[in-house]
């Protein structure tokens, strides 16, 4: 038995769980786990998933999710769809949208013949590069509103520039459910526009028209619409207070530090929470004699997802790596007759890159790590064009790969 073992536990998990072909039975053993442990509903215990970028919760919190309304409302719900239907005056298709996934193939069938991308980078970010730049290509017409020109934005038949994090006005929500105040730090040229700006010229010159004033105008919309999760928490509250946690209905209720304090249900309190049972799922691609290496991908500490932003440090900034490497276990390196710095090939079943070899013992021998951040060596050439059935995230973790020596 352990000895001095904590009262408390907490399971922290980020993108090396979730993005697998069997992603969410990972989390679901994470959360028979904590169920299992008694880690749940007590402070100092509980499931934190670390997303992939900040304001993640946030985002899907207000609407960006394929089947939620602004508010984290279902949309297959009849009285929340029917508050909006009102406020909006119109009828909104209770079936959920498209997952990116979804969409991508609705492209390949020629079901859909425009996208409209928004802060995204798909051709570099989305696994098996080469069939998604085919899907691109494919399109009568690719709309991209970004910050900066990315490779994505390069195939683009419109480009609308937008503001960066540091010029807007509005809410961050970080996992734990906490909201706080964002305020613009400089002023953006006179041209360029809020993203919600964008979105309602755009609506009103498609025939409905979308008039707010400000950030704030469409937030305590939200508040009144959502007013369970939302409606106590409004921009002066939030001056005062620096941050509040949902749900917090009225603008006198404390916020909800702690959400689950019970191993119930949240909407059948005489049920106890369910345990998911699942099965083991090996990788889709295993090692083998012609791609005898796994390859994981990721970030990098000092660049940002497609490193559209971070590279574009100030002028005297260093930073320790300033192109992409495959990083490969001393044992391995050995075995293959490769030097530190060396160039050597990488090929998967899709496609081949060279890169130079980083020698480290942060990974195990016959694992291999590359980031996705260097457009000039795009590693989701390699990747393969495998989903979770449930979630739709791609399978970024596992791919069998070969590294030779460049003759």
């Amino acid at each position: 038995m352990p000895q001095n073992a904590s009262s408390g536990s907490m399971i922290a998990y980020t993108l090396g769980i979730t993005e697998h072909h069997c992603g969410v039975n990972n989390v679901f053993d994470i959360a028979n786990l904590a169920l299992l442990t008694g880690n749940i509903g007590r402070e100092g215990t509980g499931i934190m998933p670390l997303r992939g970028q900040n304001n993640v919760q946030g985002a899907g919190d207000m609407g960006s999710l394929p089947n939620q309304l602004a508010g984290a409302m279902s949309l297959t719900n009849e009285e929340y769809r029917g508050r909006y239907e009102k406020e909006w005056n119109v009828v909104l298709n209770p079936i959920a949208g498209d997952t990116q996934t979804r969409t991508f193939d609705r492209i390949e069938t020629g079901a859909l013949k425009a996208l409209y991308v928004i802060g995204e980078n798909p051709l570099l970010a989305d696994v098996h590069m080469n069939h998604t730049k085919t899907l691109l290509e494919k399109l009568d017409l690719l709309v991209v509103q970004d910050i900066f020109l990315t490779k994505t934005a390069q195939m683009a038949d419109v480009v609308l520039p937008a503001r960066s994090w540091g010029e807007v006005d509005g809410t961050y929500t970080n996992t734990d459910r906490r909201i706080q105040r964002v305020r613009k730090a400089v002023e953006s040229h006179p041209n360029v526009k809020e993203d919600w700006e964008i979105l309602c010229e755009l609506s009103t010159i498609m025939g409905y028209t979308m008039k707010y004033n400000s950030s704030e105008e469409i937030w305590d919309e939200v508040r009144r619409l959502a007013w369970e999760m939302y409606g106590g928490i409004s921009y002066e509250r939030l001056e005062k207070e620096y941050s509040l946690h949902y749900p917090c209905p009225t603008e006198d209720h404390p916020g909800t530090f702690v959400m689950h304090e019970r191993f119930h249900q949240e909407k059948q309190l005489s049920k106890k929470a369910p345990f998911v049972p699942v099965d083991y799922t090996q990788p889709l691609e295993r090692p083998n004699e012609e791609y005898p290496f796994l390859l994981t991908t990721g970030r990098r500490y000092e660049s940002y997802n497609t490193h559209s932003q971070t590279r574009h440090y100030a002028a005297g900034v260093k930073i320790k790596q300033t192109e992409e490497t495959v990083d490969i276990h001393p044992e391995d390196a050995i075995l293959l007759g490769i030097a530190e710095g060396e160039v050597v090939q990488v090929r998967s079943r899709r496609g081949e890159l060279n890169v130079k070899a980083k020698i480290t013992v942060q990974v195990v021998p016959g694992l291999v790590f590359m980031s996705f951040h260097w457009s000039e060596t795009p590693t989701n050439i390699l990747t393969l064009n495998e989903f979770d059935p449930i979630s739709g995230t791609a399978e970024y973790k596992a791919c069998a790969v070969a590294i030779s020596k460049i003759s």
